[in-house]
């Protein structure tokens, strides 16, 4: 029991560090992209010190509460847009033997606790009592259950692929050929991938929850100090979660030649965070209705057809069928 407590805490503290250097990665990425420097002055030559003067800075703000704001949803909304962030990392296993808990259904779980920070997101625009930060709650939650399909039925081809729906047997079944260089399905379910990730994370060229000329912040614009701290942490732990997963599903976890397993790991990772950025930084945004016809029209059948392919192949490779 103490020794389960002392793993949790380390790697709660772990992902906490790795996700506040995440932003600076970010920021230092899109500098590059634009022919700026980024983040320099603090902690000379590169502002390696910057995400923890944001963070101290964050943390002696003053907390102001809108007057007409429903306190105890208001209050909470940060808390309950967190906690699932940090959840799905409880079945995520960083290396063989090396993570919190390796559940059978470990893909499941993900997804499941994956999904809540809707609640959450939801909570503060509601509770801010600001017709901005309600409207874009409004359409974040539209646009996150219309991508979370065909985001779960993605994710379901390494399953097929691996006959399992435990995270380390699906690694484990990519010894060889990682599943996205299995031919043609694994290419379009990694391309698919990346696109629901997009969109559900809420990013450029999908971010229209914020769309600054009309929403600035979005649901979190009436937060301020550590309130707001704690949603952009959560924001970017899960982005940081999926990247995970997205290096578990296609990109064979940890494997790899000469580093140690957890270094590969991370680094896969790491560049799916990139990739994500990458469009971000590259992209202008969408409509509302070219995004969700995007999902519903093209992703879900797209998604749908390849899954059944799959299944098709798996079936016939296995002798199945006639």
């Amino acid at each position: 029991m103490i020794r389960h407590v002392i793993t949790a805490f380390v790697l709660l503290n772990a992902i906490v560090l790795i996700v506040t250097y995440l932003t600076y990665v970010e920021r230092k990425f899109a500098a590059r992209m634009q022919s700026r420097i980024g983040p320099y002055r603090v902690g000379r030559p590169h502002g390696w010190l910057q995400p923890i003067a944001d963070a101290l800075k964050l943390l002696i703000k003053e907390d102001i509460v809108p007057a007409l704001a429903d306190r105890p949803v208001y209050n909470l909304a940060p808390i309950v847009f967190l906690i699932p962030s940090f959840l799905i990392f409880a079945t995520v296993p960083f290396a063989p033997g090396l993570g919190l808990a390796d559940l059978n259904i470990g893909l499941l779980f993900f997804l499941a606790v994956s999904s809540l920070e809707i609640v959450g997101l939801f909570m503060g625009g509601w509770g801010s009592n600001n017709k901005y930060a309600l409207l874009s709650a409004m359409r974040a939650v539209n646009q996150i259950i219309s991508y979370e399909v065909p985001f779960v039925l993605t994710a379901l081809i390494p399953v097929l692929l691996a006959g399992s729906l435990k995270l380390s047997l699906i690694v484990e079944a990519q010894r060889g050929l990682w599943f996205v260089a299995y031919p043609v399905i694994g290419q379009l379910a990694f391309v698919m991938f990346l696109l629901a990730t997009i969109a559900s994370e809420n990013r450029v060229p999908f971010d229209i929850l914020e769309a600054e000329s009309e929403l600035v912040a979005g649901f979190r614009v009436e937060y301020s100090g550590m309130k707001f701290a704690l949603i952009q942490l959560a924001e970017y732990t899960h982005m940081f979660g999926v990247s995970c997963l997205g290096a578990l599903l296609f990109l064979g976890g940890w494997l790899g030649p000469g580093l140690p397993g957890p270094v590969w790991f991370l680094l896969k990772a790491l560049f799916i965070f990139l990739l994500v950025t990458w469009v971000r930084w590259s992209f202008v945004r969408i409509r509302v209705d070219q995004i969700l016809g995007l999902s519903w029209k093209v992703l879900l059948p797209a998604t749908l057809a390849l899954l059944m392919a799959t299944g098709f192949w798996v079936a016939l490779r296995s002798g199945h069928v006639a």
